[in-house]
């Protein structure tokens, strides 16, 4: 019988959407079902979660649920287990950073979502603390595994594109404002004070994107806008946004390469997912969503020529071909847990440390800052 290795963690925050949904159903106990992760000596290391959050009532719902029973409102008693290895961190913003040096203090070893705090320095002080205690650290860089990105990063590794001249993204959907119909997002997303804003939420996850599959990003130049400065929050009250719900950004990579990305919580979606990124190449194009890929090489690109005193005549989106998926994606949160789960085992590499999350935390304070100031902002080295 195969040995069954427990390792404790502490899921704080997963009575919140992402948390609960991604995290603890999606991955750790779909990890569970899946019999476990497989470890390189034979044995399955099992997780063991421990919940947490403010609330007894959401917490003991959440473990009915599902059949757990560990869970509590003290996060220091949490920390405190030595049967606990692990520390997760899905929390509201504002909350993180505090927990986690608890965390790191305890000894434990830090997993988070994203964004890793609120402000660079706050960032960057946490992964010196984790450095500094010896404990394994990573950050949620999540989209990095859709099937669309994975897609992409295939035909990079592939050369389709020869010499990468520049990335467009668009992502966003309407996010009604809660008067007349519920809306999809918490209200804190739209208050500076508890740590939303869009810039805040996104930069970071454009900031790997960027970053991973194409190249460092060395400059930012970006503009923000609160298009709905009055909405109304979960108990119908009316309220005034006072964080950013959209974001039109320019980022400049190394090689030349320009991304243009848009963010918007205040935009009806016309494409083909709510978020799209094309990539144009001296020898191909492609256009990758969050599952689907279609590319367009340079000897199958249609020769138009602008006249608009007549109708187009080519059917431009039936030019692309689809790129096959070629492998069984599984969930995005769940494979990165395993990654980091065995990274904590048995030292299995693992690159999106909290350095990385500080890297994306400083592409949206520098962000913020270029739109404060209407300039072009260039993007340091961060030092350790």
């Amino acid at each position: 019988m195969t040995a069954r290795v427990p390792i404790g963690i502490v899921m704080n925050g997963v009575t919140g959407r992402m948390g609960y949904r991604q995290h603890l159903v999606r991955s750790l106990l779909a990890i569970r079902d899946n019999g476990g992760v497989p470890l390189g000596d034979g044995s399955v290391l099992w997780p063991e979660p421990v919940l947490v959050g403010r609330s007894e009532a959401k917490l003991r719902d959440v473990a009915d649920r599902h059949g757990l029973t560990d869970w509590t409102t003290d996060l220091e008693a949490a920390l405190a287990r030595p049967d606990v290895r692990i520390y997760f961190d899905a929390q509201v913003t504002s909350e993180r950073e505090k927990a986690i040096h608890l965390a790191i203090d305890a000894g434990k070893h830090i997993y988070t979502e994203k964004p890793l705090a609120t402000t660079l320095q706050g960032a960057v002080d946490l992964a010196r603390a984790a450095d500094a205690a010896g404990v394994r650290h990573g950050v949620v860089q999540d989209k990095l595994f859709l099937p669309g990105l994975r897609k992409l990063r295939r035909l990079v590794d592939g050369g389709l594109f020869g010499r990468i001249l520049s990335v467009r993204g668009e992502f966003g959907y309407w996010v009604f404002e809660g008067d007349w119909q519920a809306a999809q997002r918490p209200s804190w997303n739209y208050r500076a004070a508890d740590g939303g804003g869009i810039v805040v939420d996104m930069f970071p996850h454009w900031h790997y994107v960027l970053e991973q599959l194409f190249a460092p990003v060395r400059a930012v130049t970006a503009h923000v806008a609160t298009h709905i400065p009055r909405r109304w929050d979960e108990n119908g009250d009316a309220y005034e946004a006072t964080a950013d719900d959209a974001a039109y950004g320019i980022f400049e990579l190394d090689g030349g390469v320009v991304a243009q990305i848009n963010s918007s919580w205040a935009v009806r979606v016309n494409r083909d997912e709510l978020v799209e990124f094309q990539v144009d190449g001296t020898e191909g194009s492609a256009v990758a969503g969050l599952r689907g890929c279609k590319v367009q090489h340079r000897a199958a690109t249609p020769k138009p020529v602008w006249n608009p005193d007549l109708p187009v005549t080519h059917a431009f989106r039936a030019q692309w071909q689809e790129v096959p998926d070629n492998e069984e994606f599984d969930n995005g949160f769940k494979a990165q847990w395993e990654m980091f789960l065995r990274h904590v085992a048995e030292d299995a590499p693992y690159t999106w440390d909290l350095w990385a999350g500080a890297r994306g935390v400083q592409l949206a304070e520098l962000g913020l800052q270029s739109a404060r100031e209407g300039r072009r902002v260039e993007i340091p080295e961060l030092e350790r």
